[in-house]
């Protein structure tokens, strides 16, 4: 029991140290010997829980995924707009990628493609976009139809090439993320005229 409190401590120093690493130097600018140093702790320790720097990232992406899942979750149980709650998902999500750029652009265009599913055991956007989907299926705002797990990878596609675009140097405000959102919903195909 001491030994695994003891072994959570330490992820937690190391994700720690890995995010203030990452913020200031970047990722491609970040060791696995300098999150050791910053979290008090030996690059043998560091090795033995994460096997390389980018197992680091991914949990410490998980983690930061994690936070405001249940602030989510209760807008999408309180039945919110799902046109504002999209909103405010993703121009949160944006304002992180543009504080955290190296980070972002991992979870962005991660080395292993999504799957259909979220992934399991552990909140994910993804997840948390096909849930709001699915809210506004409910709603009758989002079309029926379709499986909210493609509809949310095709959106999140879109976003994570608008952001990795931003990221890279391209204008970006909140009305991009509004733009997207209607796009994406409204479809590119002209609306028959009434």
């Amino acid at each position: 029991m001491a030994s695994q409190k003891r072994t959570d401590r330490s992820r937690k120093l190391i994700l720690d140290a890995a995010d203030a690493a990452f913020r200031e130097s970047g990722f491609a600018g970040s060791s696995m010997e300098e999150i050791a140093t910053r979290a008090g702790l030996t690059r043998k320790t560091v090795y033995n829980l994460f096997s390389s720097k980018d197992e680091v990232a991914v949990q410490l992406i998980a983690r930061l995924e994690a936070e405001p899942d249940p602030l989510y979750r209760a807008r999408i149980a309180a039945n919110e707009d799902v046109f504002a709650l999209l909103e405010k998902v993703f121009l949160d999500s944006a304002g992180w990628c543009l504080a955290n750029p190296s980070l972002a652009r991992l979870a962005l265009a991660p080395a292993e493609r999504p799957t259909l599913e979220p992934p399991a055991g552990r909140p994910s956007f993804q997840r948390l976009v096909r849930d709001v989907l699915i809210l506004g299926q409910r709603q009758g705002a989002i079309r029926p139809d379709e499986d909210p797990n493609f509809m949310a990878l095709v959106l999140l596609g879109i976003y994570a090439q608008a952001m990795l675009s931003a990221l890279a140097g391209g204008l970006f405000d909140e009305s991009e993320i509004r733009r997207v959102i209607r796009v994406v919903v409204e479809g590119i195909g002209a609306r028959p005229r009434r």
